[in-house]
């Protein structure tokens, strides 16, 4: 009861001073302006301590939070940093880039070296590879042959489409870089093109 009394006067003073005119009662003014704000935050800081845990509650909190700091947090940081360092990786599968398997190895090596190499691997995947077409023909991977030479099979691709996958195949076969199997693609393009029916390898689509 004191207390709040105490309050009263103090708001009651500060009302006053407010109102005068003297130069020297703003400057108390000011002072206790400032007085007031400190004493309402000390005032709220301990409430809010008191209406918080305390005693078996407040243990546990903080067995909880000790848990979460020292094993959840440091999981949840290796998970996002492995998956933010495999990123070139995925990316450079989904542009079927060619040397997908070297950006592969070259975001390990940059796990040992701490992340040093990613940046290289990022630029990397989307690094258009001239070079690679220069010297081999294309510049796809070659599971992107394959794929695309299942849905020439099963009839899934358009006239510019099957053009576009033979000239790869052409010059790739022009380079000597054209696997077996692909020249068995090649093959079969020939016949779709003539029109006639193409065996499916073993586990492909019926059309």
């Amino acid at each position: 009861m004191a207390g709040a009394v105490r309050w009263i006067a103090f708001l009651h003073s500060m009302r006053r001073l407010a109102q005068s005119r003297d130069p020297r009662d703003r400057a108390a003014r000011s002072r206790r302006v400032v007085a007031l704000a400190f004493a309402w935050a000390a005032l709220a800081a301990t409430r809010a301590e008191a209406s918080l845990f305390s005693g078996e509650a407040l243990d546990k909190v903080a067995d909880i939070m000790a848990i979460v700091v020292l094993i959840i947090v440091p999981i949840v940081v290796i998970v996002v940093f492995w998956l933010v360092h495999v990123l070139p990786e995925r990316i450079a599968e989904q542009r079927h880039h060619p040397q997908t398997g070297a950006i592969q190895t070259l975001c390990l090596l940059s796990l040992v070296f701490g992340g040093l190499l990613w940046p290289l691997a990022w630029i990397w995947a989307f690094t258009k590879p001239v070079f690679h077409k220069a010297a081999y023909g294309t510049d796809v991977n070659v599971d992107w042959h394959e794929t695309m030479g299942e849905k020439a099979r099963a009839g899934e691709l358009l006239q510019d489409q099957l053009a576009h996958l033979r000239e790869e195949l052409d010059a790739m076969a022009a380079r000597g870089s054209l696997p077996p199997n692909l020249r068995q693609l090649r093959s079969d393009l020939d016949s779709i093109q003539s029109g006639q029916a193409v065996p499916l390898p073993a586990g492909g689509r019926k059309a």
